[in-house]
């Protein structure tokens, strides 16, 4: 039987749950347990906000030989791989994780390391799922004589307001606990779905192919009286690629979940894994670290910052709002209707980069965002839609390209926006993950092929913060 709460749940709902653990004692049993785990971990990104809990780490935005070599050979235990798949087809999307798996077995078998594979997707449940895994199940299977088991499902996010309960995901908005599928979230045009408990979620996104009832779930009850014995068995238990639901409220379920997973990894148990960005953390031993400092994050105080906004969630535009009150900002809405008229579009490119290249050298800040009304071509035109985001992502994406200018720092908000600048606009192909300048708000550290050596790259989920959380950081790094 299915358990949900009767009424939308509160905030201190999560003061109503079983006690903690002792933090002391699940810490010491977490690094006995990666001490005894020889794993390679690979995240695959599918945007750049996946690095949102960790630092210290590599993220690679290709997926050659000799970037996943680079990845096995560095002294982290952990890398990440940006693939950008949420803005991909369902067919590029499907090509890009046939190429990964493939190489990533084929350099795990020359070094004889095991590995293995996280897909980070969003921790309000869109993405290509659950065709990622899929795809990584079938490539892996046929270039080894290994079987998955199960996969993990654990979308909580603790920085995020992303909660798992009795199998229930939630997404906390101001107070109230908001089950998954009731969001905003899970009306997207491209991934949207109905259900928010994830055995359910699972068997509609699988078409039938997972049924809900068949699920295995790791209890809060019991992950909080570190019933260890009970949850390894659980997973034991796990065959035929079934579901495992963790559910999750405090990193401390998650650490104990991790104990749980290691110790059947290293019985024999083999699983992929569809998380957000808390396990990532956890599994890499990533310690804790302080929010970046502006000291640590600007040291260019002549030339202004760039902040470029494409997301169009509600919560962006309230936090664009929010941004509009610094006065310090200078503002330029691109009107990205004009797509429609070629020659415009190109004109109205050209004033942007002219302006933003005028302001941010005379020291001003400048940020450019995208006009808020979305682009509706009405009934029976989401192709010719679809072909025109592509052409205004590109336009974004090419104002940093053709910038000559160097910011003294870029915030990206948005995660495809995030991902195209920093892959296309500034050409980074491996860049280190600095930390967070916010709960959840990662910064890369371009690296030197980049356009910018070493720049300050602010990447701003689309889904993450309060109102004020974008004014904030922008206050932070204003010079």
């Amino acid at each position: 039987m299915i358990s949900t709460f009767p009424t939308l749940p509160s905030k201190t709902t999560l003061n109503q749950l079983p006690s903690l653990p002792d933090a002391t004692v699940v810490d010491e049993l977490l690094v006995e347990a990666l001490h005894q785990f020889p794993h390679k971990i690979i995240v695959l990104d599918d945007d750049p906000t996946g690095v949102q809990t960790v630092h210290g780490v590599s993220v690679h935005t290709d997926w050659t030989s000799e970037s996943i070599e680079a990845g096995f050979n560095e002294d982290q235990s952990m890398f990440f791989i940006l693939t950008n798949s949420r803005g991909f087809t369902r067919e590029e999307t499907r090509q890009v994780h046939e190429d990964i798996a493939a190489t990533v077995q084929a350099v795990s078998d020359q070094r004889n390391q095991p590995f293995i594979l996280i897909s980070r997707g969003d921790s309000t449940l869109r993405g290509h799922y659950p065709l990622e895994t899929d795809v990584l199940r079938q490539t892996l299977e046929q270039q080894s004589s290994g079987h998955f088991d199960g996969e993990i499902l654990m979308p909580f996010f603790q920085e995020g307001g992303r909660y798992t309960i009795n199998d229930v995901h939630y997404v906390l908005e101001d107070d109230t606990l908001v089950p998954a599928g009731q969001t905003e979230f899970a009306k997207d045009r491209t991934f949207g779905y109905s259900a928010s408990h994830l055995g359910e979620w699972a068997e509609e996104k699988s078409d039938g192919a997972f049924p809900a009832d068949a699920v295995i779930s790791l209890s809060l009850d019991d992950l909080r009286q570190v019933r260890l014995d009970s949850l390894v068995a659980q997973l034991m238990n796990a065959q035929d690629f079934n579901k495992i639901i963790i559910n999750a409220t405090d990193y401390l379920d998650v650490k104990v979940a991790t104990i749980a997973l290691i110790r059947a990894m290293n019985a024999g148990k083999r699983f992929l894994f569809r998380t957000a960005a808390a396990f990532t953390k956890v599994i890499g031993g990533i310690d804790q670290r302080p929010l970046l400092t502006k000291e640590e994050l600007v040291s260019d105080t002549t030339s202004g910052g760039l902040i470029m906004v494409g997301s169009h969630v509600q919560k962006t535009t309230e936090q664009l709002a929010e941004l509009k009150t610094c006065d310090f900002i200078h503002f330029i809405e691109f009107d990205v209707h004009l797509v429609l008229s070629p020659d415009q579009f190109e004109q109205e490119i050209d004033r942007i980069i002219t302006t933003a290249e005028q302001l941010i050298t005379s020291g001003q800040t400048v940020a450019v965002y995208t006009r808020r009304e979305r682009l509706d071509l009405g009934e029976n035109q989401q192709e010719n839609e679809l072909k025109l985001s592509v052409k205004i992502s590109d336009a974004v994406t090419s104002i940093v390209t053709r910038l000559h200018v160097r910011p003294s720092y870029i915030i990206a908000k948005g995660g495809i926006t995030s991902s195209d600048i920093g892959t296309t606009g500034l050409k980074v192909k491996r860049a280190t993950v600095a930390g967070q300048v916010k709960p959840g708000i990662p910064v890369w550290k371009t690296g030197a092929e980049s356009k910018f050596p070493g720049l300050t790259y602010v990447i701003f989920p689309g889904n993450v913060g309060s109102k004020t959380t974008l004014k904030e950081v922008a206050e932070l790094l204003h010079t």
